[in-house]
């Protein structure tokens, strides 16, 4: 039998191995790093970088270490400024849905507190009369609704209507809402665009002037 070349015989032993001798050095390569890696681990007896080492958010404050944080936040009396009256331009029918959407986030926002029902109607209308917010009373209220995350009122969003129906509470609700749109004003809480309950710190506090706080609710004004 004649002998094969010997280019054939080195190509049969090449591909028997499986590997061609390039990647033989890189696994070589990697199996030094991988080495490498172990040992500087071991040295320094520090943890590989996961999800938990390298998360640097703030943890979530106790209600306790909350309603502690948010007083020590003076009350800024000479900021609040009285707000104007609010004059609806509109129909009937307008009117009576701007009515409607004042009292439901009146009474989901504030329950039965009368006062609270107030200071909520307060922002919301001072909301429609502020820069960068919707120019209608049910805009304002249903901002961001359409979003799992980003809505202004949080009944909007979170499935509180379906879930948890209000049915106390809505004739005084919708009382207050009628005459603040007949231009009532709730002056405790001057022209305050934002608020939050006492046991929360939210992000944007230090952004925005604490102006006064209605039971367990504090409200904010901007600068």
């Amino acid at each position: 039998m004649a002998k094969r070349p010997a280019q054939y015989v080195s190509s049969r032993r090449r591909n028997r191995s499986g590997l061609r001798p390039s990647s033989e050095h890189w696994l070589l390569l990697l199996g030094a790093v991988v080495a490498f890696a172990a040992i500087f681990g071991a040295l320094t007896d520090l943890p590989w970088p996961t999800e938990t080492t390298t998360d640097h958010r703030k943890p979530r404050l106790t209600m306790a270490q909350a309603r502690a944080s948010n007083a020590l936040v003076p009350i800024v009396v000479e900021k609040r400024k009285r707000a104007e009256p609010f004059r609806f331009r509109g129909g009937p029918a307008s009117r009576l849905q701007a009515t409607e959407c004042l009292a439901t986030v009146a009474l989901y926002e504030a329950g039965t507190d009368r006062d609270g029902q107030r200071a909520v109607i307060q922002v919301v209308l001072n909301r429609v009369g502020a820069r960068g917010f919707p120019k209608t009373v049910c805009g304002v209220v249903y901002q961001g609704a359409n979003r799992k995350t980003g809505c202004q009122f949080s009944f909007t969003c979170d499935g509180s209507q379906t879930r948890r129906p209000e049915h106390d509470g809505w004739e005084q609700a919708r009382h207050a809402a009628r005459r603040a749109m007949n231009g009532y004003v709730y002056t405790p809480v001057g022209r305050a665009t934002h608020y939050h309950t006492d046991w929360l710190v939210p992000y944007w506090r230090s952004s925005l002037v604490k102006v006064a706080t209605v039971e367990s609710h504090i409200f904010y004004q901007r600068r």
